[in-house]
């Protein structure tokens, strides 16, 4: 690190868990996050702030006006803008130091498979069921760290499935694909504008831990808020040893 950089990070280098170590390792770690939404904005903010050397972010929706009550990357005159790029110009007001990769269009199969085999963690800002299922199965099949999140109305979820883990569940152990279930979605059922930074400020918080390598992650615990009462419920998660898209992955 330079002196510049020493000084932007010195609050973490302060850190006796992080230090000028762990501070390298955030500098040259790859994060790939999927959506540039109400999850995606606060994700993108914390990791470019604290230093994540390359980022890259995928989302193929344009910035409408009714984003701007919760999106906090995007402004009034992103109106119009994809929101990977306008996240991106974000991005590299707040750490110009830092690579972002803007993917301006939704992502899938061959090109998801090859993201997140070169990231160091996913993290899954994206607000539909078929999206959530194929990042896990890219995260399965290369053994990446999944950070996932969700939040409508006034209800977040937050967890980290660690795939580079032979007892860890996947997103198909807690959510089956076969589940017949339909995803409720912000333009219809509505949601609190801070409940997604909270939710979203985890997810970073979350990422930065696994990359760093300090603390406990939420592997095996999925943590539900509350967001009218602020109250956070715990439930463990266990991998299911029948499961048809992580229970051979570690043979």
């Amino acid at each position: 690190m330079n002196d510049n950089q020493l000084l932007r990070y010195s609050r973490h280098i302060l850190l006796p868990q992080i230090g000028v170590e762990g501070q390298e390792r955030l500098l040259a770690a790859h994060a790939l996050i999927i959506g540039a939404g109400g999850l995606g904005s606060p994700i993108a903010l914390y990791l470019a702030a604290a230093g994540v050397g390359h980022i890259t972010i995928c989302d193929g929706d344009t910035v409408d006006l009714t984003n701007l009550q919760r999106q906090i990357a995007h402004f009034t005159h992103s109106l119009g803008s994809n929101k990977a790029l306008s996240a991106q110009r974000t991005l590299a007001a707040i750490n110009p130091e830092i690579r972002v990769t803007a993917i301006p269009h939704r992502i899938e199969g061959d090109e998801l498979a090859l993201l997140v085999a070169q990231s160091d963690v996913v993290l899954d800002a994206s607000d539909n069921f078929a999206t959530r299922h194929a990042i896990n199965h890219a995260c399965v099949r290369h053994r990446k760290p999944l950070v996932s999140g969700a939040a409508i109305r006034f209800d977040g979820q937050v967890t980290v499935f660690d795939l580079r883990l032979p007892d860890s569940p996947c997103y198909h152990c807690l959510f089956p694909e076969n589940a017949e279930e339909e995803g409720e979605r912000c333009a219809v059922m509505g949601v609190f504008a801070p409940l997604v930074g909270i939710i979203g400020a985890v997810q970073a918080a979350e990422a930065l831990k696994l990359l760093s390598g300090i603390g406990q992650s939420l592997r095996g615990r999925l943590q539900l808020l509350d967001g009218l009462t602020m109250e956070w419920r715990q439930i463990n998660l266990k991998k299911d040893p029948a499961c048809p898209v992580c229970a051979s992955s570690h043979a």
